[in-house]
């Protein structure tokens, strides 16, 4: 039995008195209990299974009394799959969910309460994610290779059927994934697939240990042709990448709005919402506030996602991020939007002197879209380059409120506005936006 585990304890009756970082259900009382299914203000009946020294994991057994907002899930795969924890809450109750976390961690962590909270960003939430890494497993006692995300707190594929918050038509491709791979030779040698959907198609990286024979590379053109997608394998980095038939291994995607397109490769980061994505790139625009004599510096700008549509409205802006293919990416867009007034550098900015060569002169504004981590390391930098205003684009909130603590309580700039944008429906996944102001 595995650490922590016991022999589940006997039914409790409880009632949940909040949502966790997890989307589990917080029962307090002589010891606290976190139960996934359960949701705030329900009665319900648990066990439980596990035990730690601060709390115990249970499981849901009966819903005594339901919540206004709960929802059946759409998703049959719905608590074995842990792509989704919250499809049984209520949209709008996700995103009040969210907008409470985000609330809290300013609070707790940074000591700080914005002047005045931005209205959610939202848009679809089914059928709205456009880049996945999908795992693929051949599973010998089920006799075929399982396609999907993990299981819920488990290292396992999921055996799903479909996916619905996968944008069309990947969320229809799981079955068909599993039946092409259960039929190659290599079946055992392919653990993963990136798949990507843009406005100009969709394509499929196959992450091939071993070279396809012959027939396995007839059967994945077929597949490709069948289902309108194209195949590429990943024999290596992600700089080997190769398309099967010859064609092109990016794709775009556009914001119309800005007559902007750009070119990604399946294996890039992008902003997996596109609609959401586009009213977060028109609120970052209105908050940044640019005039046209402007020198903006946007760090960590991938390929150039808010770099060029700052581009249309400034004299200058710098791009720095620290991998280099998004570099390479984000300056071949910047040709293809004609935009010469857009420069981009590749740095660590985590380094003590990340971009430094970068970091010279005077910036207006600034934009932030850092990794998880946060940019702790660069904010000493920062502010001796006299932006007055600061918006700063997060995937976590909790190195968000850190970094806004610091600028407020050491920099003397104050948190003038924030925001969430539901970025990953029915995931607890919590994106945001803030603006920060200094007094000349």
């Amino acid at each position: 039995m595995s650490r922590g585990a016991k022999p589940p304890g006997p039914p409790e009756e409880g009632c949940v008195a909040a949502l966790n970082h997890d989307g589990e259900g917080v029962l307090r009382g002589t010891k606290t209990a976190f139960v996934p299914g359960a949701l705030p203000g329900e009665r319900i009946v648990f066990q439980r299974v596990r035990r730690h020294r601060q709390h115990d994991e249970g499981v849901l057994v009966d819903v005594l009394e339901r919540s206004p907002s709960r929802v059946d899930p759409k998703c049959a795969h719905f608590g074995l799959c842990g792509g989704c924890a919250m499809q049984h809450l209520d949209p709008a109750a996700q995103l009040a969910a969210k907008q409470s976390e985000l609330a809290e961690s300013l609070s707790r962590i940074g000591r700080v309460e914005p002047e005045r909270w931005l209205e959610p960003l939202a848009g679809p939430v089914w059928n709205y994610r456009r880049r996945a890494r999908l795992g693929a497993k051949w599973v010998p006692k089920r006799e075929r290779v399982l396609v999907g995300f993990r299981e819920r707190q488990k290292p396992y594929v999921a055996a799903l059927a479909r996916c619905e918050v996968l944008a069309a038509p990947l969320d229809a491709l799981i079955t068909p994934l599993s039946e092409l791979l259960t039929g190659l030779e290599a079946r055992v040698s392919i653990p993963q697939i990136e798949a990507a959907v843009g406005d100009d198609g969709v394509l499929l990286v196959f992450r091939n240990l071993v070279e396809p024979g012959s027939a396995d590379r007839a059967a994945l053109l077929e597949f490709g042709r069948a289902h309108s997608v194209r195949i590429c394998l990943q024999p290596g980095g992600l700089d080997s990448v190769t398309s099967l038939d010859g064609s092109s291994t990016t794709l775009e995607y556009h914001l119309p709005e800005e007559h902007l397109r750009f070119e990604f490769r399946p294996t890039d980061f992008v902003q997996v919402n596109g609609e959401v994505n586009r009213a977060l790139v028109r609120r970052a625009i209105e908050l940044l506030e640019l005039e046209p004599e402007h020198r903006v510096l946007d760090l960590f700008c991938g390929l150039g996602n808010f770099t060029l549509p700052i581009a249309r409205r400034v004299r200058e802006v710098v791009g720095i991020e620290g991998e280099a293919g998004l570099v390479a990416r984000a300056r071949r867009n910047a040709e293809l939007n004609e935009l010469t007034h857009a420069s981009f550098h590749v740095a660590n900015l985590a380094e003590p002197e990340g971009g430094s060569s970068a970091l010279v002169g005077r910036f207006d504004r600034i934009l932030l879209d850092p990794p998880r981590a946060g940019a702790i390391e660069v904010l000493p930098r920062l502010v001796k380059l006299g932006a007055t205003r600061m918006v700063y684009v997060s995937c976590h909130p909790g190195t968000l409120a850190r970094d806004v603590g610091v600028l407020c309580s050491e920099h003397g700039y104050r948190l003038t506005a924030a925001g969430v944008v539901d970025m990953f429906p029915h995931t607890t996944h919590v994106e945001s936006i803030a603006v920060l102001e200094v007094d000349q």
